[in-house]
């Protein structure tokens, strides 16, 4: 699940929640909404734990000196 799928489930929970107040029998709106914004949430932490895991840092590799370079320095 990628990010956009993530905001985008946190923003229809949050429309189902917060901006309806429809009625359906048997369908709980308002914990559908909590739960869409629950694993929108959810899914985010993750995802950017896993992006943050993905981005390594390499230092840069310090350049070898051999004896003929030293040689030549004096």
């Amino acid at each position: 699940m990628g990010l956009g799928v993530c905001i985008i489930l946190i923003a229809v929970g949050a429309i189902l929640t917060f901006a309806t107040d429809w009625q359906l029998d048997g369908v709980d709106l308002d914990l559908v909404g909590l739960i869409f914004m629950a694993v929108g949430i959810i899914g985010t932490a993750v995802y950017t734990s896993i992006l943050r895991r993905r981005r390594v840092v390499v230092p840069p590799v310090a350049p070898t000196v051999t004896e003929d370079e030293r040689r030549d320095l004096h």
